[in-house]
């Protein structure tokens, strides 16, 4: 073999191992590269949620995490704190309203004076000179708390099955109370004047009952009174001249 077909041959096994570590070297990198992909596929993935969770400025981890957390906690708190407050602050102001109420309804009750009775209240009759025909009722209380008279006595002089009329014109605003040694007035007109009066009789006996049941005995003047069908009371005053105005 000649020099020069020696070189040749050597420049074709040259060649031909270059072409081949060529080739060889392009699948590598292919192999690499598809390698490459895969492995940064994953990577790429996880690397948002990797990115959200460490980011630095803490911003997406707040928004993510803090702040979905804290808008529970917020909400949390809120529901519970207006659930106390309501629950709590209503039921107290509720019961403090209601005990207030009671103790001060207790407290009313026990201040209103009661109604008179037959056993606390004494009642006498008094002939006056004027106005004519008329009779003076005094009703004194002998017990130890003020008490409320009926609104009028309902006297029943003698046998009378009725009770009298009472004037209209004389009631007072209100009902008359008394102290303890303190009295009240009524006014009765026996008879008429003029002599218009009917069924006319002479009687030495006088009751008033009160709105408990209890009756009170009247002592009437000496030799009794003489009435009429124009006999009328007045509603119980607190002023004597109040009770012999009509």
């Amino acid at each position: 073999m000649s020099a020069r077909t020696a070189r040749t041959a050597r420049r074709t096994r040259l060649f031909a191992a270059t072409t081949v570590a060529l080739a060889a070297l392009a699948l590598t990198a292919c192999e690499g590269d598809t390698s490459d992909t895969g492995a940064s596929t994953p990577a790429a993935s996880s690397s948002p949620a990797g990115a959200q969770s460490e980011s630095p400025t803490g911003e997406k981890e707040s928004g993510n995490g803090t702040e979905g957390n804290g808008s529970k906690e917020t909400n949390g708190s809120a529901g519970s704190t207006g659930s106390g407050s309501s629950g709590s602050g209503s039921g107290s102001g509720s019961s403090d309203k209601s005990d207030k109420g009671s103790a001060a309804g207790v407290s009313d009750d026990s201040d209103k004076p009661g109604k008179c009775s037959a056993s606390d209240v004494k009642i006498t009759a008094k002939k006056v000179s004027r106005p004519l025909n008329h009779l003076l009722l005094t009703a004194t209380n002998t017990g130890s708390k003020t008490c409320m008279l009926p609104q009028y006595p309902a006297a029943r002089f003698g046998e009378a099955q009725s009770v009298p009329p009472v004037a209209e014109a004389t009631k007072p605003q209100s009902l008359t109370g008394v102290e303890p040694g303190k009295s009240g007035y009524a006014g009765v007109l026996l008879s008429s004047g003029d002599g218009s009066g009917e069924n006319g009789y002479e009687t030495n006996t006088l009751t008033i009952p009160f709105e408990d049941g209890s009756i009170a005995t009247v002592a009437l003047p000496a030799g009794g009174v003489y009435v009429d069908t124009a006999l009328t009371v007045t509603y119980w005053q607190t002023s004597m001249d109040d009770a012999l105005g009509y």
